[in-house]
């Protein structure tokens, strides 16, 4: 859920997004789990900087 004041996402929205997206990665083909953890990891290492800026 996208807070309209700060523009971010909540820390539950945030974790239940990627709860979901590693139950589709874990559907997929082996060969095709590098380029959709690294999109994860991009994500949870974004959230994580925002954090910081607190």
């Amino acid at each position: 859920m996208m807070d309209s004041a700060q523009g971010v996402m909540s820390g539950e929205s945030l974790v239940e997004q990627v709860r979901v997206e590693l139950v589709e990665i874990d559907s997929m083909n082996i060969n095709d789990h590098a380029q959709r953890f690294e999109e994860l990891h991009e994500r949870l290492t974004q959230a994580l900087s925002s954090i910081d800026g607190l």
